[in-house]
């Protein structure tokens, strides 16, 4: 009867959890849903951006504009790291700081001095335990991230940047592709390079500019890095839900098997025990004659 009481106990742990799970996987797909629809948002708007940047770019410019500036030779770079504040999402933080550690021993093989800037619990515990130096990390944004908490990522970076204390930066995020793929990507966002524009009908393309191209420029150039940033950061908060969906899918299967296999071992040990009694009681009654 012990092995009985203690299959049956282990019948209920397993059925909590796998309400549990169930309920973290439908609140991860209505999150997704949500998150889906900020990624299929930003795009346009992202690509329309490179489009004009591309047309009004030219090489001459570089030494005009901050954030154009090629360095000859890098030699302190930032790298920022976007992750989740939770975890509960398979493999989604490791790939991203894995991905994260790889960019950072490849600088400081190259002879680079790297800054880290994390986002995320995650990421910002795991480096910490590393011993590694965190120049500033971020719980604050939310899985919904905004245009403001891009800018408050960008302008210290872009500051830093004009000011020749940062010769590059890159962002490590989370593409979101499906809910079942979201791989980790290396974007360098400075300095700016003029995305390849893709011309199909082979005209040049003139413009009357108003303003002047200097002050569009001048506003368009913080606006691609604060835009790049932004697009990752909600890539990366989709990616997130789409994993965390598909992780908590996958636990509730196996605790729904797991829950198959107790309820046979269950029945099983049960009609023994029954078997048991019955033939203890024939045994006795037997006996009585």
């Amino acid at each position: 009867m012990a092995k009985a009481r203690e299959i049956r106990r282990r019948i209920r742990s397993v059925e909590k959890t796998r309400q549990i799970t169930k309920t973290m996987e439908m609140v991860a797909t209505s999150k997704l849903k949500r998150a889906t629809d900020r990624v299929y948002a930003a795009r346009p708007f992202a690509q329309r951006l490179a489009e004009v940047i591309g047309r009004l770019l030219e090489p001459e410019l570089r030494e005009r504009y901050p954030l154009l500036r090629q360095p000859e030779r890098s030699r302190r770079a930032a790298v920022l790291l976007l992750t989740a504040n939770r975890g509960l999402a398979g493999a989604f933080n490791t790939n991203l700081i894995r991905e994260a550690r790889g960019l950072v021993q490849r600088l400081r093989q190259d002879g680079i001095e790297v800054e880290l800037h994390i986002v995320g619990k995650k990421g910002i515990g795991f480096f910490r335990f590393q011993r590694e130096r965190v120049a500033s990390g971020r719980t604050d944004i939310t899985d919904r991230p905004t245009a403001d908490d891009a800018a408050s990522l960008a302008d210290p970076l872009m500051a830093a940047f004009e000011r020749r204390e940062l010769d590059a930066v890159y962002v490590v995020y989370a593409q979101f592709r499906s809910a079942m793929s979201t791989p980790p990507r290396v974007l360098r966002v400075l300095p700016v390079e003029a995305p390849k524009e893709k011309r199909h009908d082979g005209h040049v393309h003139n413009y009357i500019l108003s303003p002047s191209a200097d002050e569009i420029l001048n506003r368009i150039l913080p606006l691609y890095v604060r835009n790049s940033i932004y697009r990752a950061l909600v890539e990366t908060a989709a990616a997130e839900q789409g994993a965390r969906r598909t992780a908590m899918k996958s636990a509730t299967d196996n605790a729904g098997e797991m829950l198959d296999i107790l309820r046979r071992t269950y029945n099983r040990a049960r009609q023994a025990q029954i078997t048991q009694e019955i033939a203890e009681i024939v045994g006795g009654a037997a006996g009585l004659e």
